[in-house]
């Protein structure tokens, strides 16, 4: 084990993380949501910016809090990707600094593989297990047999599911995110919306969301035509039903298809209360043990790079200063850079 600085700027966080032989020493967050509500959505050219402002700011209280001087670091762990190509430079550019003013080792961490370690806050993996990974730009099913041993079962061919949630919301006239309001808002309503079950009657385990936010705003917007007023939370809850019934639905399939002993719940959208019941209750009828995320490890963070970094360490995956980064990386191919 070693003493990791770990960055994370993929998207709309700044986040710094220190960790020292499995012990989170710091976790600092720095997020630009209250300046993306405005937009809708993370506008990417303000989020870099944004990151260049705060990227300094939150390592240095990240090393503060963790009491750890920047010679001590045994190596500095950062994003590489997936994620928004300004921002993600943003933070490999930093570490790449520190890297050097320090001649520690790089280390490049994938970010959805950071959303799965966050369970090892938890306990320990129990392979072979299914990581559902659901979020605001990706939503996968990742099948593991031992650590970083990734095999894609499945995953959206449109929209992710945070993404369907957010576009959903702003239909519906509520705020970004839109995963927080339309889960609030579902437990008071009633399920009177029909909406299509999204690739039924097809042999897959894909999963597609473009359509459900497409029969979503159709719907909406013939009965504004029609002068009839939309009922929000029995919207919001025929939605999310239909859209979390989707994920329910694949998980059970794959997990009988490739008898997993684990399911992991990881990314953003981990962190809705309807979907952690309905997998709960699915997992438990299957005999399927479930691991869910802490809520303060389901949206994007460091302390998640940082898991990941400690495993990279020991195995000696490092980087040479001229890593770029990519913002389309598959987690299939975590060590191809």
């Amino acid at each position: 084990m070693a003493k990791i600085l770990a960055i994370e700027s993929s998207c709309d966080e700044t986040a710094a993380s220190v960790i020292d032989n499995g012990k989170l020493l710091s976790n600092i967050v720095s997020t630009q949501i209250d300046v993306h509500r405005k937009y809708g959505g993370v506008m990417p050219e303000i989020a870099s910016r944004l990151h260049t402002e705060n990227i300094s700011i939150v390592i240095k209280e990240a090393m503060e809090t963790a009491n750890i001087k920047f010679e001590e670091l045994d190596a500095v762990a950062v994003t590489r990707g997936p994620g928004l190509i300004g921002a993600l430079h943003v933070g490999l550019q930093a570490a790449k600094t520190i890297a050097m003013l320090y001649k520690i080792p790089l280390i490049p961490v994938h970010h959805l593989a950071g959303h799965i370690y966050a369970n090892e806050y938890i306990k320990e993996f129990n392979f072979p297990l299914l990581a559902v990974v659901v979020s605001g730009g990706n939503t996968e099913l990742v099948l593991m047999k031992n650590h970083f041993d990734f095999e894609i079962i499945a995953e959206t061919r449109d929209d992710a599911i945070g993404e369907c949630y957010d576009k959903v919301a702003r239909v519906l006239g509520l705020p970004y995110p839109g995963g927080i309001p339309i889960d609030k808002l579902a437990k008071e309503g009633e399920h009177t919306y029909d909406l299509p079950m999204p690739l039924r009657g097809e042999k897959t385990l894909d999963l597609s969301y473009s359509g459900l936010k497409t029969n979503v705003i159709n719907l909406v917007h013939n009965l504004e035509q029609k002068g009839e007023k939309v009922n929000v939370p029995n919207m919001c809850k025929s939605f999310q039903d239909v859209a979390v019934g989707l994920v329910i639905d694949r998980t059970e399939k794959v997990v009988k298809l490739h008898k997993v002993k684990e399911v992991i719940l990881a990314g953003g959208v981990s962190a809705n209360s309807y979907l952690r019941s309905e997998m709960a209750k699915k997992m438990e009828s299957l005999g399927i043990e479930l691991q869910i995320p802490p809520m303060w490890c389901c949206t994007d963070n460091a302390s998640m790079i940082a898991k990941v970094a400690e495993h990279l360490y020991d195995l000696k995956v490092f980087a040479t200063l001229d890593l770029g980064v990519d913002p389309n990386w598959s987690i299939e191919e975590w060590n191809n850079f």
